[in-house]
């Protein structure tokens, strides 16, 4: 056998209520893996769940852009059945000129409906 130091034996031969310090410290040490391979594993599961949603986004997020490039192919081709084309660069026009090209709405004021008393409107419906 190895010979050990005093110090260290004495350490190794330590009680507390009939137990050793070292088997205790070695619970200790072997609680405190588990629980932290519990928090690891706790945390890598709320990873995979945020993974996992985003995937669902972004294959939503794709159906959507394959629907409106469905829906702009559609949309290009009556336009070109009916004569329509692009805007030529020449012909666009500035924010400024926004408004000479479409005034802004005017207001109208709204018509009150004629009150009549319920004595009128009661010989009415009579």
């Amino acid at each position: 056998m190895i010979a050990m130091p005093a110090p260290v034996k004495r350490l190794f031969e330590w009680k507390v209520r009939g137990v050793r310090c070292v088997e205790i410290i070695g619970v200790a040490c072997v609680l405190a893996l588990v629980f932290s391979v519990y928090i690891a594993k706790a945390a890598a599961a709320r990873e995979s769940a945020e993974i996992s949603r985003i995937e669902r986004d972004i294959r939503e997020n794709r159906e959507r852009v394959r629907l409106l490039r469905a829906e702009v192919t559609r949309l290009e081709a009556l336009s070109r059945e009916i004569g329509l084309g692009p805007v030529d660069v020449k012909k666009q026009a500035g924010e400024a000129a926004l408004t000479e090209i479409a005034p802004p709405p005017v207001e109208k004021p709204v018509e009150k409906a004629p009150v009549t008393p319920p004595a009128v409107a009661a010989e009415a419906v009579q």
